[in-house]
């Protein structure tokens, strides 16, 4: 496995601007496990390490806390996000669970709105860069066709572990940059067509499809 110092120097000076350059090369650092889970990542050793002032350490910092590869905590700074793949499974596990139970229970109460508005968030996604955004995005689809369940508690944790799965989907964007698109148009086709079955294959095909693809990531990890 590569060290970061290795990685800042396989970078090259190929980037518009020195913001750009550090974003760059901590994103593959921390996706390639150059830099673990945990690890701080402090301004002042950043900018030593990478021969530059604070400023653009900083403003990259920012940028991969956006894209939920970097958290900022009280009294520690600016740290890698601890993600692993014990936790994705037990995340998907309990989606896997709820998800369907929602679509089945949501879907004879969905109209001919919650179809439109749910085909609406999936044009804002194609058209999305920031993965924040998509992952709020996503979070609203996914929902929309699910608030139809009536049941809060049910709704809630839901909506509760989607929240949790942003920093999963993050990464998956990160590597893969496959949101699902087909499948959310497939699952929208098929509550449209009242086929609760269809339906919910498509949906356990979408997670399980997600799920392999952070498997996937791990293993190429684990193996560099």
């Amino acid at each position: 496995m590569a060290s970061l110092d290795q990685v800042i120097q396989a970078g090259g000076r190929r980037f518009r601007t020195a913001t750009e350059f550090v974003e760059a090369t901590l994103k593959q650092a921390i996706l390639s496990g150059a830099l673990l889970p945990g690890t701080p990542l402090r301004q002042e050793e950043l900018a030593t390490r990478f021969e530059m002032s604070r400023m653009p350490i900083r403003e990259a910092l920012r940028q991969l806390e956006a894209q939920g590869l970097v958290d900022f905590e009280p009294h520690r700074g600016a740290i890698v996000v601890e993600i692993t793949l014990a936790d994705s499974d037990d995340n998907f596990a309990i989606r896997s669970a709820l998800e369907p139970q929602a679509l089945r229970l949501s879907l004879p109460h969905l109209g001919p709105d919650d179809f439109a508005l749910a085909e609406d968030l999936i044009a804002e996604i194609d058209s999305e860069n920031d993965p924040a955004r998509m992952g709020e995005l996503n979070r609203r689809f996914h929902m929309t066709l699910y608030a139809g369940a009536g049941l809060p508690r049910l709704l809630a944790l839901t909506e509760q572990h989607l929240v949790a799965a942003d920093r999963y989907l993050r990464f998956h964007l990160a590597t893969d940059g496959d949101m699902g698109q087909a499948e959310h148009r497939a699952l929208v086709a098929a509550c449209r067509a009242r086929d609760e079955n269809e339906a919910v294959a498509v949906l356990n095909r979408h997670l399980a499809r997600a799920r392999a693809g952070l498997s996937a990531f791990f293993a190429a990890r684990a193996a560099s």
